[in-house]
């Protein structure tokens, strides 16, 4: 197996990185219950186990990918080898200070193997290395991967967005703050 080189996605990559399989399997979700009451609303968010492994489709546009990738302030590429694997996609809002990591996707032949932990590595030393004091990581309910990945690196929940794909899935927000290089 040949070495994981991470770096700025460049024009050439775009055609491949749009070839991937995009979607991911999961054997549960985190399922969000609201409850409406006189002068309130609570939302809890619970892991349910599904019977059974799920397929979940990537929640955006395929077709619309490289219009939504020129609109990045970064993109890294995951390669082994000389073949793009992965990716991870941000949006930096100075005004704000904060970056979103809106795409983070390895290609199905090389997931598990640790690309995608080295691509949010490089993620967040680059909003670092900005002056970025957060970064929040948006996926799908349904994304139990990603939960479990951006958990272990130390991301707290910190909000959710009904209907907020295209696909009306629900979307939660995860963060954490950023040391400055």
């Amino acid at each position: 197996m040949s070495e994981t080189q991470i770096r700025p996605t460049v024009a050439s990559d775009l055609p491949r990185l749009m070839g991937f399989d995009h979607s991911i399997n999961s054997e549960a979700v985190w399922q969000l219950e609201l409850r409406r009451e006189a002068g309130q609303i609570t939302a809890i968010f619970r892991e349910v186990r599904l019977p059974r492994s799920i397929a979940i489709a990537y929640p955006r546009n395929p077709f619309s990918l490289t219009d939504d990738w020129t609109k990045r302030s970064m993109m890294y590429t995951a390669l082994s080898g000389n073949d793009p694997v992965g990716y991870i996609s941000l949006i930096e809002r100075s005004m704000d200070s904060l970056v979103y990591v809106t795409d983070l996707v390895i290609n199905a032949a090389h997931r598990r193997q640790g690309m995608g932990s080295q691509l949010l590595s490089a993620a967040q030393g680059w909003s670092a290395d900005r002056g970025h004091r957060r970064i929040i990581f948006e996926m799908q309910s349904k994304n139990l991967p990603a939960i479990r990945m951006v958990q272990k690196f130390g991301y707290e929940f910190c909000g959710y967005n009904d209907q907020y794909y295209l696909t009306q899935d629900v979307t939660l927000f995860f963060g954490r703050a950023l040391k400055s290089s």
